[in-house]
């Protein structure tokens, strides 16, 4: 029987993690046509409204039906605007592992949220879930994004030699496909005891009707 995740509300001192909503798509697609997101994710670019809904009413709910993943909306706590997305994929409910993945709105750059969030997201999978392994993978030139894995605790086992499809800007102002590494990160319950930050108190989980 395929395993699926639940509809969950993850909450934080700053943060709430949720399912991602229709109300998100125009911050969606604004955050997704930056130009750090547009360079180290595979998103088409331009990004438009009609792809953010795509993503939050078919995408994400057929991901988690079917057992492969989880699409999570991250909010600031006091205002409830949009900071980022978390994206557990590729998970295996035999081997009790996921791939998590992060991005951030330029805006909200430099709070530490990708860390808090991942960090708690992290948590709950280990803990409520009962996974046994969270994965990541960052492009070598990416250090914002190495520097998260690091500060949640993962270990880094490796790298992936020409694995990775980053993108440069043109002299035409498009974009061009350029090969990298990929540095592959691991997470197992143990390594949460160097995390930083005393989200394990402050975390709280919910869970929400169904969202299909």
């Amino acid at each position: 029987m395929t395993s699926t995740f639940p509809n969950i509300s993850i909450s934080t001192e700053r943060l709430v993690l949720r399912p991602l909503d229709e109300d998100d798509a125009p911050a969606l697609a604004a955050m997704m046509n930056d130009e750090q997101v547009a360079a180290w994710t595979h998103v088409p670019q331009p990004f438009t409204e009609q792809a953010a809904r795509t993503w939050i009413g078919e995408y994400a709910p057929a991901e988690r039906t079917a057992g492969r993943g989880l699409d999570l909306a991250v909010t600031e706590f006091l205002t409830q605007r949009l900071v980022g997305v978390i994206q557990l994929t590729k998970t295996n409910w035999h081997v009790r592992s996921t791939e998590l993945s992060y991005i951030v709105a330029p805006w909200a750059r430099g709070e530490g949220y990708a860390s808090e969030a991942a960090l708690a997201t992290a948590q709950w999978l280990f803990g409520d879930q009962k996974l046994e392994r969270i994965e990541l993978r960052t492009a070598a030139d990416n250090t914002a994004s190495q520097q998260v894995a690091q500060k949640i605790g993962c270990i880094s086992e490796g790298v992936l030699r020409n694995a990775c499809i980053a993108r440069v800007r043109t002299e035409e102002n498009g974009w061009t496909d350029v090969r990298t590494d990929f540095i592959v990160w691991s997470l197992l319950p143990e390594d949460l005891e160097g995390a930083a930050g005393p989200l394990t108190d402050e975390a709280g989980f919910s869970t929400f009707t169904d969202w299909n």
